[in-house]
């Protein structure tokens, strides 16, 4: 049997995660670097010289020019959290390295924290998640599909249009060899021309060019100036359609 590659693809080992994010200082590093990537600029007047001081456990920024002070995790997803940063890091970790997820009880056990408190947690990470989904744009080479999450329920419609279903469009960027390189999962009301063209005008550049399946309500995709091209593949016959 062939070996699978997306199987055994490398990954990071949670020796590895703590050998980079293990202390509170790298953690730190690392946030100041999110949110300077060219170093510290006051978010008053734009200065870039400061005084480092810490406030309890916060490190604060007070600018030479202005005064005014910030706080390393201010307007950040750890804003007024009382958790250190390796446990908030420890979380995302956990988060995103579960193939099915982590229920908050099992997340909880891995971080001894309280329920209330993993439940804070797990709920601003999802939020943070989702809020970065939301403003996600593709471009280049985009594959989308529909998809359904559901249908353990018995009974009504089978396939597409099934109550017991919650429709979403996924969207995967490809580079020019074909790897992935971002992807969209969005939930939509129904696969109409509509709902299609509301999340292409969100979600795609109009310098993509779209490849989908032959469901008619992808031709939306045109209306924000994408190139389309459908791929109708059935009874071992393969058919390409641009528009």
């Amino acid at each position: 049997m062939p070996t699978n590659r997306i199987q055994f693809q490398p990954g990071l080992s949670l020796a590895a995660f703590l050998k980079e994010y293990g202390t509170e200082a790298q953690c730190e590093a690392v946030v100041e670097r999110w949110r300077w990537p060219k170093g510290f600029a006051c978010p008053a007047c734009g200065a870039e010289r400061a005084i480092i001081f810490r406030r309890s456990r916060s490190k604060i920024f007070q600018c030479n020019s202005c005064r005014r002070q910030t706080s390393l995790i201010s307007g950040t997803v750890f804003h007024g959290t009382n958790l250190p940063l390796t446990q908030w890091f420890l979380a995302i970790y956990f988060v995103t390295q579960g193939k099915s997820g982590q229920s908050i009880l099992e997340l909880r056990r891995m971080l001894g924290l309280s329920y209330k408190a993993t439940w804070r947690l797990k709920h601003k990470l999802m939020q943070a998640m989702f809020e970065r989904e939301e403003k996600t744009v593709l471009a280049q080479r985009v594959e989308i599909d529909d998809a359904y999450l559901g249908g353990e329920r018995t009974g009504g419609k089978v396939g597409r249009g099934s109550e017991n279903k919650v429709p979403f469009i996924a969207a995967v960027e490809t580079s020019h060899e074909g790897r992935p390189l971002r992807a969209v999962f969005s939930r939509v009301t129904t696969f109409s021309s509509h709902d299609v063209d509301q999340w292409a005008r969100n979600h795609l550049s109009s310098s993509a060019f779209v490849v989908s399946d032959g469901l008619n309500c992808f031709r939306a995709v045109t209306k924000t100036g994408c190139s389309h091209q459908r791929e109708v593949v059935g009874d071992q016959r393969r058919s390409t359609d641009m528009g």
